[in-house]
């Protein structure tokens, strides 16, 4: 199974409600995140949301890793991603585009790119859903966790997993 590489709201979704479990389960020791990513997620932190600080600890105990853009190809790419990207999703398109990683975003505009690039694409509703089918957890957990993380902020365009299945 390939790594995956996390944007800041994807993996902040699961940090915010509680959750960061299933992206350890689901992904132990193939999940990533980008220097760029961490920036944000410390300036979340920083800003008041404490809760984001699970990010850091997963970081401390290795089952998450930090990487950084590596050789001329990740960077020429970054660069000219970041032209309608942030540096967040530039950075994650770049390396999973060079390593052949899952980038695992919710952003229409850095999914839009990756598709083009053609990077393999999860998402938090994806990632929900493939923890119900792993059987992580069932399908009201995983819908009542759907909407906790629609609580919290997140947008969705589904209310149910099982719009899904239609």
């Amino acid at each position: 199974m390939p790594e995956v590489i996390f944007d800041s709201c994807v993996i902040s979704n699961y940090a915010l409600t509680d959750t960061l479990w299933i992206l350890k389960r689901l992904y132990e020791d193939r999940a990533y995140l980008t220097d760029f990513v961490y920036v944000e997620i410390i300036r979340g932190i920083q800003s008041g949301n404490e809760k984001l600080e699970v990010i850091s600890l997963a970081l401390r105990d290795g089952w998450l890793k930090e990487t950084a853009l590596k050789g001329k190809e990740e960077k020429i790419l970054f660069e000219r991603l970041s032209l309608s990207l942030g540096a967040g999703e530039a950075s994650c398109i770049a390396v999973a585009g060079n390593r052949g990683y899952v980038f695992a975003s919710d952003d229409r505009t850095a999914r839009n790119e990756a598709a083009i690039l053609k990077v393999s694409l999860t998402g938090t509703i994806g990632i929900i859903y493939r923890a119900v089918k792993k059987k992580f957890i069932n399908l009201n957990e995983g819908n009542e966790l759907l909407r906790e993380m629609i609580r919290s902020g997140f947008y969705s365009p589904i209310k149910s997993l099982g719009e899904i299945e239609k």
